[in-house]
């Protein structure tokens, strides 16, 4: 009689023992390697624990006199973000259905998934800089980062669902002679809309966290009123700052997830 165990367990990725092992050992020499070749300065690093103790101490308690200028900050963001997504949706729709295998000829194909492999290649900071210096300080640049990072987001992910798309709706509408901007909106636009919709709310939500990000090299919004705050060692003007871009997040955050369990 065969014995069986009492509990199943799963089995290893790597089922060979000895080079699971080694992979390990392969890991672990790697970190403790790269930790000691980093050019840490550990002199610099005692110095700076001083200066964080006295930035943290001046932080306290927070300041919120200058309130009308906070508001005005975070206003700007959420101007910037609203803005930026709905040009970033607006653009990231054609280019998904540019970027979808099964509906786009070949090089509209490669066309659309170029541009979002080059929107998605560069962090929102590196692409606000470049915008900063082409267009100059201010929130026209925030919007035209936001914009971009938008694209990279929504149009991947909406080319992707267009890919999965029962695709007999698209061959019947065809079969009856209906040209091709029809079967797009009759046919692939209805079974895409609620991904859609959903992802345009996630990307709002997205785009009032990195406004925040972006402002720090002078892409406008509340961002640029905490470097501010940080110029002019205004620390307890500076947490406050940070306190309400944290709790918008976190209601920006609950909000958008209630719509879109509401979508689901």
């Amino acid at each position: 009689m065969t014995d069986f165990p009492d509990t199943w367990r799963k089995p290893p990725f790597i089922r060979n023992t000895l080079l699971r092992r080694g992979l390990w050992i392969a890991i672990l020499a790697y970190v403790v390697f790269t930790m000691a070749t980093l050019p840490i300065d550990w002199d610099r690093v005692s110095a700076g624990m001083g200066r964080a103790a006295k930035i943290f101490s001046g932080a306290f308690p927070p300041s919120f006199a200058r309130a009308d200028l906070l508001i005005d900050g975070f206003m700007e963001s959420l101007k910037i973000a609203l803005l930026a997504t709905v040009a970033g949706v607006a653009l990231s729709i054609p280019i998904a259905f540019c970027a979808a295998r099964n509906i786009a000829p070949r090089p509209v194909y490669y066309l659309g998934r170029a541009t979002i492999i080059i929107a998605r290649s560069f962090h929102p900071v590196i692409v606000a800089i470049i915008f900063v210096k082409a267009v100059g300080f201010g929130p026209f640049a925030g919007v035209l980062t936001l914009t971009v990072y938008s694209i990279g987001f929504v149009a991947k992910l909406l080319a992707e669902r267009i890919e999965e798309i029962d695709f007999g709706q698209v061959e019947a509408m065809r079969s009856a002679g209906a040209p091709f901007f029809s079967t797009l909106v009759y046919a692939i636009a209805p079974q895409i809309l609620a991904r859609q919709v959903g992802l345009s709310i996630y990307q709002l939500d997205s785009n009032l966290r990195a406004s925040a990000v972006v402002g720090l090299v002078g892409a406008g919004g509340i961002g640029a009123t905490l470097a501010n705050a940080f110029g002019r060692y205004d620390y307890d003007f500076a947490l406050a700052i940070t306190i309400v871009i944290v709790g918008v997040i976190l209601v920006s955050e609950a909000v958008s997830g209630v719509i879109r369990e509401k979508l689901a």
